[in-house]
């Protein structure tokens, strides 16, 4: 597909199509010949139909353009060209971890244990600056991200580790009631009381990325059901089995901070995600010592 202007943005090839967007790789130009990179997510023209979503998309754009941290992939604009409403960020050149996790079970290569601490902490340490932020007024802005996943977890090709999406998860989730097959693919994800509909805080975001690093040490997800109703229902439920059920080698220091982080209750969980990072950390240290960012990177190459 041949370059196309959109707005200020020159749109080089599509990333991805998702329910609610498309992602393309843009660039802007300036002065003698500068160019810079970014992601241009697209929404859907039909969404701008709906005056309460683009409300909130705005509402939480102008939250997530104040987050700046290694390990947050960051929003620069909230646009509108004619009908369409688009945002830009970041470009993170590498692969989601669905992407990674999959190509990995395609070839029956487990995740290296040391590999899925070190991107669990990387993602907590993203989790707990924005669960921390606060306004100019001193008041904490009470972020959650709502939709930790491993399609919202890019890996770079130099081993960075980026959350995204953030900001727009209470946006998509209006977005999504309308459309069940994709408000399904999140389920996987949620916490109990997100399940239930209840009232989230910023634990809600730890038992998401507890499930995360689970399926990174077990190479499976979490809940095998299709059933939209059964799912719902184990979601609820939390019922979970130790990692070292289906995987031997796991550490049981490293299985009990997975389990702690899966707790049903919030109150029995992490009651941040500094501490979550801290044990990751703390494990990290003991069991791969000179564990570096390029490991990670040598087994995104290989993967």
């Amino acid at each position: 597909m041949a370059e196309r202007q959109f707005g200020p943005y020159q749109l080089v090839k599509q990333i991805a199509v998702g329910g609610m967007a498309e992602i393309h790789l843009a660039k802007t130009r300036g002065i003698a010949g500068f160019e810079k990179f970014c992601a241009l997510k697209m929404i859907h023209p039909n969404f701008a139909q709906d005056e309460q979503f683009i409300e909130m998309l705005i509402d939480e754009a102008k939250i997530a353009v104040q987050l700046q941290h290694v390990n947050i992939a960051q929003t620069f604009d909230l646009g509108r060209v004619g009908d369409t409403y688009y945002i830009t960020m970041e470009f993170v050149d590498g692969a989601d971890l669905y992407k990674i996790l999959r190509r990995g079970s395609e070839h029956d290569v487990d995740f290296p244990v040391d590999v899925a601490a070190y991107v669990a902490k990387e993602m907590s340490t993203g989790l707990d600056y924005a669960h921390r932020k606060r306004d100019g007024a001193g008041q904490n802005l009470g972020i959650v991200h709502r939709d930790v996943s491993p399609q919202n977890v890019l890996v770079s090709n130099a081993g960075e580790v980026k959350l995204v999406d953030f900001g727009i998860a209470k946006a998509t989730m209006k977005a999504r009631q309308t459309a069940v097959g994709v408000i399904k693919g999140k389920y996987y994800y949620m916490s109990p009381e997100q399940a239930w509909g209840e009232r989230l805080d910023h634990r809600s975001d730890i038992f998401s990325a507890g499930i995360v690093l689970y399926e990174m040490l077990t190479g499976q997800m979490l809940y095998l059901e299709e059933d939209l109703n059964k799912l719902l229902d184990m979601v609820r439920r939390a019922n979970i089995a130790p990692v070292r059920t289906l995987r031997k080698d796991v550490p049981p220091q490293l299985e009990r901070i997975v389990m702690h982080a899966l707790a049903k209750k919030p109150e029995d969980r992490y009651q941040s995600a500094g501490d979550l990072a801290s044990d990751l950390e703390r494990f990290l240290h003991t069991y791969s010592p000179v564990f570096t960012a390029t490991k990670l990177a040598a087994h995104l190459r290989r993967a």
